[in-house]
């Protein structure tokens, strides 16, 4: 358990500044002349402060820029007349601060019997979007209280939501056309586990965990320790773990998790609050009611707990309820894994018992399930009535599946087989009225999406069939956009990749997702077209409907040119109407109403550029080759009143991927789309062109052979870094003389490395990083040999333990509770330790309550408050020298 109380932090973990180093920016830093200048005077002001502070005015404008008030429709009723709309501003320290436990990967908040993240991330407004018009109805909202996990009444007529207080959170329930919400429970809900709420499907009550009655105070810790902390192995085993920032460590931790995971299964009346409780309290992980109310299942957290692994390793068992709380069924126990899954077989590494995709069938009348066909040897009581036959029964993951169907009461013989496969199925999915099943399987090579009529099992209706696709079913405009700089697919997939034929279409119902079915009983693929020249006609978003008696296809939306649009959901199962979300370079995202037949546009959201200076940035990229021929791309952002010629100090900002080969960076790029708008988050690291830096943001390639990638690491490093300065430099972009680096995570790990191995940056930015690779034996980012296998890549790759060969001033930060696995807060620390032993001008920040990445307005202000400090001391500062020349690697 680690418990933050904002009252109680030890003296270190404030935002930390070492008073060595004052005397080292006074000695060290560069200056214009013998006195320091008034702004080099305030940076280092801001460089000592141990309280939160703010950077320049331009970039203050650009971090704390409304961009919550910006929003695109999502989440549609069940109706799709209405969409909910959450308004969450930037978090900030008072909420983050509040005490706080972790108990083996879980955060909770324990004066509100809560997960963390409903206190530290919670809407403080709520409003109701009309699909028409974009009107918005504003739901009432109880004073003191933030929102999570809103969800829509089977008819669509009310909407309830948790309400967090600052002692208990609450289920509430508002009216559709009012507005006007009320309370629905009286007992403070259980949400530690279990955050989000589900209505039942015919709509008369909300399915919740509450807390248990008579529950006890909070177990104390023993005033004395009554033994050691104790971990034992005694199995030969091998069981390489990554490195958790939190892990169970005592027995007092293991009663305080399960404290606060011991709750109360309960489906409150939604008319007259009565409280109906199903079965005894238990650390329950999910409730999945079933469509008709009757049946539930539910997952529970088992003993033993483990010191070893989170939370979410712990054993599980999974049951089906009935109404009063009756276990009628047990599907499946599984056992704590404290061991890596080796099985070759994936429902054996699941331990899922053989059933696959359980779920509620759409007509709520029992569960369906898929399972491989048993040898003639493995028969069960499964009766085979209707069941097509398909080929022979292969064996292991080959193996042909079929689908059951499982009714209750739930025993073994409550089974029938609806339909058998010829080989394995890899999606499912079903139609509305559960007549017919839609499966997608991949079978040497080829993929293929089809249909299935329950009443005629033998006869398969073919949506798409081609070599190298992957079927896919997914929820309402599933083709998305597609971003920049994604990585790419594997070297075979160029067929399936610029021949994309779609994901199949589903839609939200009170039973859960099902296929779209036009009215003729038409089905639908989204998806998005790429092309080979990409950045002459990027990506578009397509609809196709197809007939399946036949197979015709035809094409009812496509992107127009240079704009990135999408289908965001049909507002009828024939398609007459849909949400559209449309972007430009010049247009922000807005979402539309496009009649489909005509394509007219309908405006519904008035999303403003809320970070002008931003969009007003100049944007070059460029192409860069290294000096052993590889290529790849550099962004560059410039100050918006950059002139040709005119030579900046430069920011390199940069996040290193491994590949084979020239190829598989190459794919990495196929997905760019230069017909998005500009937009920048808090963090974005080119908002510093507005303070004069050429912003070059790239992912550095590291080529070598599969699996030893890294062994290039360093060399590779200095070629990528060379190259770009080198290519800026001839193209007058930059002051070679006057350059910092940095990156975030991997990024500052590389950042650190880039100051030891190379002498071409005067400072560096280094946030959430991992310095000493012996710290993370079993692995990292994409090595997969451990310490013992690859000692040599580990130790090169440790700029640590290269301290001594610092050649630019390092800033560190560092989330003092940051849980991303392989960057423990401690690397931070002995990479400062180190960095003073040699006399190396450096600064670190450690910030209170922040995770992997900073999130807190405060923390964010203060972050660009420091770097920009840092950049302009140590950079900008920087005597600029004429006539240079390329440096030789």
């Amino acid at each position: 358990m680690r418990l933050a109380r904002p009252s109680a932090l030890p003296a270190s973990c404030g935002i930390l500044f070492s008073m060595w180093c004052v005397s080292l920016l006074v000695a060290q830093a560069p200056a214009a002349g013998a006195k320091l200048s008034d702004d080099l005077a305030a940076s280092r002001a801001r460089l000592v402060s141990e309280t939160y502070v703010t950077p320049p005015e331009p970039i203050v404008r650009l971090v704390t820029a409304p961009r919550h008030l910006n929003f695109s429709l999502a989440r549609p009723s069940p109706d799709r007349r209405y969409f909910i709309r959450e308004v969450a501003e930037v978090p900030v320290v008072h909420s983050f601060g509040k005490p706080h436990y972790y108990l083996g990967g879980l955060q909770v908040d324990p004066a509100a019997n809560r997960a963390r993240s409903l206190t530290t991330r919670g809407a403080a407004q709520l409003s109701l979007i009309d699909a028409t018009s974009g009107r918005p109805t504003v739901i009432e909202l109880p004073a003191g209280a933030t929102v999570t996990s809103p969800v829509w009444a089977p008819d669509g007529r009310q909407v309830a939501f948790i309400a967090n207080f600052d002692k208990a959170s609450h289920v509430y329930l508002a009216d559709v056309a009012t507005g006007k919400s009320r309370p629905l429970t009286r007992t403070p809900l259980l949400a530690t586990l279990v955050t989000g709420i589900e209505f039942t499907g015919d709509g008369s009550g909300i399915v919740t965990v509450l807390l248990p009655d008579n529950r006890p105070a909070e177990p104390a810790r023993p005033a004395v320790a009554a033994g050691p902390r104790v971990q034992v192995w005694m199995d030969s085993l091998k069981s390489p773990q990554r490195t958790f920032f939190s892990l169970l460590e005592e027995p007092h931790e293991q009663a305080l998790l399960e404290y606060y995971t011991t709750g109360q299964l309960a489906v409150i009346d939604v008319k007259s609050r009565a409280v109906r409780k199903l079965g005894a309290p238990a650390m329950i992980r999910s409730v999945d009611p079933s469509p008709d109310g009757r049946y539930f299942r539910v997952t529970t957290m088992q003993k033993p707990f483990s010191y070893v692994v989170q939370y979410n390793n712990f054993g599980e068992l999974e049951q089906i309820w009935d109404a009063t709380g009756k276990v009628l069924a047990e599907v499946v126990k599984r056992p704590l894994r404290e061991a890596p899954d080796t099985s070759d077989d994936p429902a054996a590494r699941r331990n899922d018992g053989g059933k696959r995709s359980l779920a509620w069938l759409p007509r709520g009348d029992g569960l369906s399930y898929l399972e491989p066909i048993p040898s003639s040897r493995e028969r069960t009581d499964s009766s085979d009535a209707g069941a097509a036959r398909g080929g022979p029964a292969g064996g292991g993951s080959t193996r042909p599946d079929r689908l059951v169907k499982w009714l209750p009461p739930f025993g073994k013989g409550d089974t029938t087989v609806l339909y058998r496969a010829d080989g394995p199925i890899a999606q499912l999915a079903w139609s509305a009225d559960a007549s017919t099943i839609f499966v997608g399987t991949t079978r040497s090579g080829t993929g293929e999406l089809y249909a299935v009529r329950l009443s005629e099992p033998d006869k398969k209706y073919s949506i798409v069939r081609q070599r190298g696709y992957t079927p896919q079913i997914s929820g309402l405009g599933g083709g998305g956009f597609g971003g920049g700089g994604g990585r790419g697919g594997n070297a075979n997939d160029s067929l399936s990749f610029y021949n994309n034929p779609g994901s199949l279409m589903t839609r939200s119902t009170p039973a859960g997702a099902v296929v779209l079915l036009s009215s003729d009983g038409a089905v639908y693929l989204s998806g998005l077209q790429h092309h080979r020249n990409y950045l002459e006609n990027p990506p578009r978003a397509f609809v196709d409907k197809v007939t399946l008696a036949g197979g015709a296809k035809t094409r009812i939306f496509e992107a127009a040119q240079g704009a990135t649009e999408a289908v965001s959901v049909p507002l009828d199962d024939d398609f007459s109407r849909a949400i559209v979300v449309r972007e430009t370079p010049t247009e922000i995202q807005n979402s539309y109403l496009r009649d489909m037949k005509t394509g007219a546009l309908s405006k519904l959201t008035d999303n403003k550029d809320v970070t002008p200076e931003f969009t007003a940035l100049t944007r070059k990229r460029i192409v860069v080759t290294r000096v052993d021929g590889i290529k790849f791309v550099v962004r560059l952002t410039l100050p918006a009143d950059y002139q040709a010629g005119a030579r900046l100090p430069g920011m390199f900002w940069l996040y290193p991927y491994e590949y084979t080969d020239q190829a598989g960076y190459d794919r990495t790029l196929r997905t760019e789309n230069v017909a998005q708008y500009p937009t920048a988050g808090p963090r974005t690291i080119e908002m510093l062109a507005t303070q004069g830096y050429a912003v070059a943001n790239f992912n550095p390639p590291i080529i070598g052979e599969a699996g030893r990638m890294n062994d290039n690491y360093i060399s590779d490093l200095r070629m990528n870094l060379l190259a770009v300065i080198d290519e800026l430099d001839r193209q007058g972009f930059i002051d070679r003389t006057r350059l910092g680096i940095g990156g975030h995570s991997y990024g500052a790990f590389s950042t650190a490395n880039a100051l030891v191995h190379t002498p071409f940056f005067k400072a560096g930015i280094a946030g959430d990083g991992m310095y000493n690779r012996t710290l993370t034996p079993t692995g990292f980012q994409s090595e997969r040999r451990d310490l013992w296998s690859g000692q040599k890549t580990y130790l090169d790759m440790s700029p640590m333990l290269y301290a001594d060969k610092m050649q630019g001033a390092l800033l560190m930060y560092h989330g003092m509770e940051d849980q991303n696995v392989g960057t423990n807060p401690i690397s931070s620390i002995r990479m400062m330790q180190a960095l003073r032993s040699e006399g190396k001008a450096a600064a670190l920040y450690m910030y209170p309550y922040e995770d992997h990445g900073p999130a807190t307005k405060e923390t964010l202000l203060d972050l660009w408050g420091r770097w920009t400090a840092w950049l302009d001391i140590y950079v900008k500062g920087a005597p600029p020298k004429s006539n240079v020349t390329s440096m030789k690697q």
